[in-house]
């Protein structure tokens, strides 16, 4: 499938509020983790701390691959691919949308990128590259 997301497929990510990051560990194995996310655009946007192995695999080689499953019966999914790199500065909007979808609400106050400096929070940013797999999504292709 193209590196261009089409609605149907951007509509199921945005919908599903986790998914499994996949990223190279220096030995070549594999780290996999959940973790929450929103999108924008062609991008998968995830909030993380900057000591995580997954930060670090990213800033090593630039890449990673996220799975996203549906929860319910037939189960749809979608596995996108691409460039990825770590996000320090102009967060603060993003790491706010995604504790909402982990908490529920946002934060009661605003977040700045000195604030999450603070707390080592950091947005993982994959440009969509690739489509891998699209199953079950209505419209998905």
């Amino acid at each position: 499938m193209s590196a261009a997301l089409n609605d149907a497929v951007r509509a199921f990510l945005a919908e599903q509020p986790v998914g499994v990051l996949a990223t190279s560990r220096k030995d070549g194995s594999t780290r996999q983790s959940v973790v929450y996310h929103v999108v924008d655009g062609d991008r998968i946007l995830i909030s993380t701390m900057s000591d995580r192995g997954k930060t670090r695999d990213v800033l090593r080689t630039g890449r990673a691959s996220y799975a996203v499953l549906g929860h319910q019966k037939p189960f749809p999914q979608v596995i996108v691919e691409g460039p990825a790199r770590v996000l320090c500065e102009g967060i603060s909007e993003t790491t706010m949308a995604i504790f909402e979808k982990v908490s529920g609400s946002r934060p009661a106050s605003p977040l700045t990128d000195e604030m999450l400096a603070g707390m080592k929070r950091v947005i993982l940013e994959i440009a969509i590259e690739k489509v891998r797999d699209v199953s079950y999504v209505a419209g998905g292709g």
